[in-house]
């Protein structure tokens, strides 16, 4: 199953990044260039204020492509991933996800990492103190063996009850302080938004960041099949919905839509490139169209 997710990203995504990237997928790199003025929706942490001061108009500073690139990956396995009534899993999309990323960085010396939350969030006990709990880290490594292995690795993690504490999950990220590069995070993110935003506000400061939100299109509406016995996956809790009432569906669909805003609302305003991916339509063509969109916009001076 590994092999022929392999085979398929690499034939739908090969080519997209040849040459020399700049920082990937949502910005430039981390070395600096020469200057140019400024355009509307240019990423205002790398003004030049030297050159602003001396030409009296705001000026960026551009950077150079790296020859070398670290990305790390969190994801997320919560027990809410192990759910889909689409052609897909969203466990299915986080893996997808990975093995996209791991393919599209593992080359030219780059290295790719990962944390993985399984779901039994908390601090850890004893003298572990201070770790998270449930978390299986998976050390930056290059090379495309390596990265194979860490695809393999996630594949394999067994989901466990109970929801990560996708917060600690990112700020693993930014402990201890590595050199800038790419940051993805992989999630449902049905956790508040207040739970994460700071941590990935946080890790924007220093890392281009890149967040792969995978939805179910039950969890955006809910169809009219009559009475529905719901488990919740992450506490066991057992629910009966009766959905033939169309205010109660319609309520339901309000509260998604709000939902779904207010984490589109937090990623935009951390600085993070926002990519959703859907269990019921093509992972591989949304993605596509995803990273043709970035590569446009970084030509018309814009990041995110």
């Amino acid at each position: 199953m590994l092999s022929r997710l392999q085979l398929l990203v690499t034939r739908r995504l090969d080519g997209l990044l040849q040459g020399d990237y700049l920082g990937l997928l949502p910005g430039p790199g981390s070395e600096a260039g020469e200057s140019r003025e400024y355009r509307p929706g240019d990423d205002v942490r790398r003004m030049d204020w030297p050159v602003t001061a001396r030409t009296t108009l705001p000026h960026v500073r551009q950077t150079v492509a790296d020859r070398e690139l670290e990305t790390w990956l969190a994801v997320d396995l919560s027990a809410s991933l192990d759910f889909g009534t689409g052609r897909w899993l969203k466990r299915d999309l986080v893996v997808a996800a990975v093995a996209t990323m791991a393919h599209l960085t593992a080359r030219g010396g780059n290295r790719v990492g990962a944390v993985v939350g399984t779901g039994a969030a908390g601090p850890a006990p004893g003298p572990a103190a201070g770790r998270v709990s449930g978390v299986r880290r998976l050390p930056a490594r290059p090379g495309r063996k390596e990265a194979q292995g860490l695809v393999r690795a996630v594949a394999t993690t067994r989901i466990r009850p109970g929801r990560t504490d996708l917060g600690a999950l990112v700020n693993m990220l930014n402990s201890p302080p590595r050199r800038r590069g790419m940051a993805v995070v992989i999630s449902d993110f049905l956790a508040p938004p207040a739970q994460w935003g700071r941590a990935v506000r946080k890790l924007a400061v220093r890392h281009d960041v890149l967040a792969i939100e995978v939805v179910d299109p039950r969890e955006l509406e809910l169809p009219d099949v009559g009475v529905l016995e719901l488990v919740d996956p992450e506490t066991g809790d057992l629910h009966e919905v009766q959905t033939a009432d169309p205010k109660l569906r319609r309520r339901y669909a309000e509260a998604a839509s709000a939902q779904r805003t207010a984490i589109a609302t937090e990623l935009r305003a951390a600085g993070a490139a926002h990519l959703r991916l859907r269990t019921d339509s093509d992972w591989l063509l949304d993605t596509v169209r995803f990273v043709a969109a970035q590569r446009h916009a970084r030509t018309r001076g814009t990041t995110r």
